[in-house]
């Protein structure tokens, strides 16, 4: 099995992103799952541009994106994509689309296909602290986690979205918000995969025996 985890570049000021820097730190074999990664740019219609470039290339079983939630206080297992960008702040390319469809002939919403309470239990076992959300907001993680999903659903892999603290840096420059160390995120992710792994491999088994 193959996975693809992807991050974000730093935006709207600031000069890191820890989506993008825990990339560099995850274990690129997990059991039988292979790891690969791609940073994807902060900005509307080019973050799926190259999000498909990357599918190609890897074609992965799973897909893991990643990004920055800056001043959520634990890990945000997302499970729903809405088809909607509304942008408080312009992406790294200047867009700000307001009320603009991420896919015009879209459903209203994507779910997660990720087994998401197996994530949100072994995150909490792990003494991580985690929480389902049901809004990735509106910006660029919106948007990407919708277009994933969507791809997602006429191919057969495996999506899904996790929002990430600030990192302690950050909290430190941002009137002291809630962060977290870049190890337990990079602990984090491989967790969600090797999760969605052992997933997969069940139902590769089960089907198995009913042959």
């Amino acid at each position: 099995m193959k996975a693809l985890v992807t991050g974000f570049e730093p935006f709207n000021g600031d000069a890191i992103n820890p989506s993008e820097m825990l990339l560099g730190r995850l274990n690129r074999q997990l059991g039988a799952l292979s790891v690969e990664t791609c940073v994807l740019p902060t900005e509307f219609g080019r973050s799926l541009t190259v999000l498909d470039g990357a599918i190609h290339r890897v074609r992965p079983d799973i897909v893991l994106a990643v990004g920055l939630a800056g001043g959520r206080t634990a890990l945000s297992i997302e499970r729903v994509a809405i088809n909607i960008d509304d942008a408080r702040i312009p992406d790294n390319g200047g867009a700000q689309p307001i009320d603009v469809k991420v896919i015009p002939d879209g459903p209203p919403a994507y779910f997660s296909n990720l087994p998401v309470k197996a994530i949100l239990q072994a995150l909490r076992q792990a003494g991580l602290p985690a929480e389902l959300s049901n809004s990735a907001g509106t910006f660029v993680c919106n948007h990407l986690f919708y277009g994933l999903m969507h791809r997602s659903e006429a191919s057969g892999m495996r999506g899904g979205f996790l929002h990430v603290p600030y990192l302690p840096q950050q909290a430190a420059r941002h009137g002291g918000a809630a962060s977290m160390a870049l190890e337990h995120m990079v602990q984090a992710v491989e967790i969600v995969l090797a999760v969605t792994a052992q997933r997969g491999m069940d139902v590769v088994r089960s089907e198995a025996a009913l042959d």
